[in-house]
């Protein structure tokens, strides 16, 4: 995986776990749409099922997001990456990595994982090709040892996609 252990990452800051704890709560009673949070007892990761949305080239694949929350949470962006097997789209490597400004440089603190998650729906819906991106293999192989992709200096310039 990208990222870092369970172990070796910082705890929670309080203001994280409460406002996770919010987030969590307000998905359980209204979650998005084509999206299942698979439960498990850490807070500050979180996998995600991600469901196609129909009409589009994704229709009926599923997927997963794993969700990693760094300790000063909503004021640093979680590390969000598909778990492998990714799915084919010109901004999502085949490891996993996703390019989308919001989980990097247009990061806010208003966003929640709800808005993350049907931002990534909404990118993947809008594809009119399943290819990967130009650069997936070098850029692959400049990611091995475990690199995240917010060590990454994104070049966001393609909205079409």
């Amino acid at each position: 995986m990208t990222s870092p252990s369970a172990s070796s990452r910082k705890a929670l800051s309080k203001i994280a776990c409460n406002r996770l704890q919010k987030e969590l709560v307000e998905w359980q009673v209204n979650p998005p749409a084509g999206f299942k949070h698979k439960v498990t007892d850490n807070l500050q990761r979180w996998v995600i099922e991600v469901n196609g949305a129909p009409g589009t080239l994704y229709a009926g694949e599923t997927y997963q997001l794993q969700v990693d929350f760094p300790e000063h949470y909503p004021m640093e962006a979680p590390q969000v990456i598909f778990v492998p097997p990714a799915p084919l789209h010109p901004h999502i490597y085949s490891n996993g990595h996703i390019c989308l400004d919001i989980l990097y440089d247009s990061w806010s603190p208003a966003m929640t994982v709800s808005s993350i998650c049907i931002s990534i729906l909404s990118m993947l819906s809008s594809s009119t090709v399943k290819q990967r991106p130009a650069d997936n293999d070098r850029y692959v192989k400049n990611c091995k040892n475990g690199r995240s992709p917010k060590e990454t200096r994104w070049w966001f310039h393609d909205d079409k996609v």
